[in-house]
């Protein structure tokens, strides 16, 4: 006879804290396993205090967060979850959730038990209780890589590449959390469809060093180009790049100025290639596919 070891508890795969360099903003990143239930939270949370931005990207939710406490005054059906605190610390992220009902479960066993949770300290939930749980997490950064010009015309393709890269090289010390292609100009010596591609880590600070040494061995032995450009960017906002990457998106644009924009936005040029141009151009897009696939021109 079939049986269920638990049969209330749906456990996210993953639970990330990035976090501003001053600590007053964090974005928690939760790698959902059943997209329903994430979708439910996704609804609820966002209309709680503390939630600046929230939004799902494949089995990813997102919530751009302020660091503080809140009175969430949870309600039946309208405001049935949410953070209930966000509490940024020198190594740690502690994130208090609350929820009725089901919503309790979510805040509670859901979360509690989900990959890369430090430690956890959870209420009773379920039935018509308010579960309250708080979990600890390591602080992260972000991690931008642009990647650009790994194919020719007869073999390879970028967006595939990095794509498997990046989860051979995914680790606890540095998560891959996101991918996106980015479409550019078409230029004259584009190989096909010009896309150049963007991999976001959530890394422990100070410890992804041994994952960008994996990342670029593995992108030199693969790549068939002679022209292979990677970047990597450290922050937690690459905004700074956009109007770099609204320019090469419109129209065909010099190898110089892309060194010029990397150096003056303290981007690290990994592989110098003509790549480099495409590579750059897709850091600000980082984490906003549907967004960057669509053309400019």
């Amino acid at each position: 006879m079939l049986s269920l070891d638990d049969p209330y508890a749906v456990v996210y795969r993953q639970i990330h804290a990035v976090v501003s360099p001053d600590g007053e903003t964090v974005e928690i990143l939760e790698r959902s396993s059943c997209y329903g239930g994430g979708a439910w939270s996704l609804y609820h949370y966002s209309k709680g205090p503390l939630v600046i931005s929230s939004r799902s990207l494949g089995e990813w939710f997102r919530y751009l967060v302020r660091s503080g406490k809140a009175d969430l005054d949870l309600a039946s059906s309208k405001r049935s979850a949410g953070f209930e605190s966000v509490v940024v610390k020198e190594d740690e992220v502690e994130i208090t959730y609350a929820g009725l009902g089901g919503g309790g479960v979510g805040a509670t066993v859901s979360r509690s038990r989900a990959g890369d949770v430090l430690r956890s300290t959870v209420s009773e939930s379920g039935g018509g209780k308010v579960g309250r749980g708080t979990i600890v997490l390591p602080r992260r950064e972000r991690i931008i890589i642009g990647v650009d010009d790994t194919d020719s015309k007869t073999e390879g393709a970028t967006w595939s590449l990095v794509h498997n890269i990046s989860l051979k090289v995914d680790r606890p010390e540095a998560r891959y959390v996101s991918h996106a292609l980015i479409q550019l100009f078409p230029v004259p010596t584009k190989t096909q469809n010009c896309v150049s591609t963007a991999v976001e880590f959530a890394a422990l600070p100070g410890k992804a060093d041994g994952m960008l040494a994996d990342f670029r061995d593995l992108l030199e032995r693969y790549s068939v180009s002679n022209d292979t450009g990677m970047v990597v960017y450290r922050g937690f906002d690459p905004s700074p790049l956009m109007d770099y990457s609204h320019l090469c998106r419109t129209e065909r644009i010099p190898y110089e100025l892309a060194v010029e924009t990397a150096k003056k936005t303290g981007t690290d040029v990994i592989l110098a290639g003509q790549g480099l141009i495409g590579a750059l151009a897709a850091i600000p897009f980082c984490a906003r596919p549907g967004e960057s696939v669509r053309p400019e021109v």
